[in-house]
């Protein structure tokens, strides 16, 4: 069974098959530790958590179908997988990234993407160069508080309609470490560019700069 190579937007409408698989596929799986220097022991290993998997590979975008190294025919020209490849990592979303026959399946973010515009001897052929880091999501923890409505005063005639309190609950979100709006209005929204809206419910708490977020700052989610 043939491998293929395959990276999708996160809900699988627009897909990408590799042309031509890479020569080789580089998979970084980092550990952390940290040492330290412990009195009349020396110096001593602790173990840390397991890193995100880092993928790299180059590879090029065929202008023409050669069944020397081609997967299979009918792919897109050239420039129309490099603009969606850009597409999907200016959009700040995670992508998917599959390689068939293996375990690797798996969220990632595009850290790297370098493409050469043309190679001698290659006409109308794109090389390029991939780096792709695992992504997981954070996950999200909020609480509901019910606002109390305040009785009117004694003072006050009574009315001859029928007044319903009624009081909604809001939704609340206290920052993590590492968050930001756009993460926020993602997990809540599922868009992250609606990261305003959460922003202008918050302007009091947050400040002037929206980028600044403090561990431990309580935003009302509307």
């Amino acid at each position: 069974m043939a491998i293929e190579f395959w990276l999708t937007n996160d809900r699988n409408t627009e897909r990408v098959r590799l042309p031509v698989n890479p020569d080789s596929l580089n998979v970084t799986s980092p550990f952390g530790f940290n040492d330290v220097t412990v009195a009349n022991l020396g110096e001593v290993s602790i173990f840390g958590d397991r890193g995100l998997k880092e993928f790299s590979f180059g590879t090029f975008f065929p202008a023409d179908y050669h069944p020397a190294y081609c997967e299979y025919r009918g792919f897109k020209a050239p420039y129309t997988y490099v603009a969606i490849i850009e597409k999907w990592r200016d959009r700040k979303l995670p992508i998917r990234f599959i390689v068939t026959g293996t375990k690797i399946n798996y969220l990632v973010t595009v850290r790297d993407f370098t493409y050469e515009v043309e190679r001698a001897g290659n006409l109308g052929d794109i090389y390029f160069s991939i780096t792709l880091k695992q992504f997981k999501y954070l996950p999200v923890r909020y609480e509901t508080t019910k606002s109390t409505s305040t009785k009117p005063k004694a003072t006050r005639p009574p009315s001859t309609k029928k007044k319903t309190a009624t009081s909604k609950a809001k939704r609340t979100y206290t920052v993590k470490k590492n968050d930001s709006l756009f993460i926020i209005a993602k997990r809540y929204y599922g868009d992250g560019e609606k990261w305003r809206t959460i922003y202008n419910a918050n302007k009091k708490t947050i400040g002037k700069n929206p980028s600044r977020l403090k561990a431990g700052m309580r935003l009302v989610i509307p």
